[in-house]
């Protein structure tokens, strides 16, 4: 991922809603960005979530390595960025996922966003039987 250093420093106002723009005021750059992800997993997740969180990561990050367009990479790091900042502050259990967010995926994102969730529902069938 080609990512300009004042890409990285600046203050995305377009991108995300106008909550997330005050959490993410300076985005980390990728690799920094990516280790601090993986050490929140350690910390936060069980072992079979943390396996399951690191794939994605890895395989996300992997996908985004040659993306050039500024503003893609901008919304990629803020994402994420939010995403470990939430889940380092325990603020995202039992969250809903944003409708403007839902609106904006494509239908390959939503059929991953449904894989994702019925493996969640089968870990959580497994535990009750």
């Amino acid at each position: 991922m080609r990512a300009f250093t004042r890409l990285l420093y600046a203050t995305p106002s377009n991108i995300g809603s106008a909550a997330s723009l005050t959490e993410a005021l300076a985005l980390l750059p990728p690799i920094p960005l990516y280790r601090r992800i993986l050490r929140v997993h350690r910390r936060k997740l069980d072992p079979e979530m943390r396996i399951l969180g690191d794939s994605y990561l890895k395989s996300e990050f992997r996908a985004h390595r040659s993306t050039e367009n500024p503003l893609h990479i901008i919304g990629f790091l803020t994402e994420w960025q939010l995403y470990a900042q939430k889940l380092e502050g325990d603020s995202w259990i039992g969250e809903k996922l944003d409708k403007g967010k839902l609106d904006k995926m494509s239908d390959q994102q939503l059929g991953q966003l449904y894989e994702l969730m019925q493996a969640i529902r089968n870990k959580d069938g497994e535990g009750n039987e």
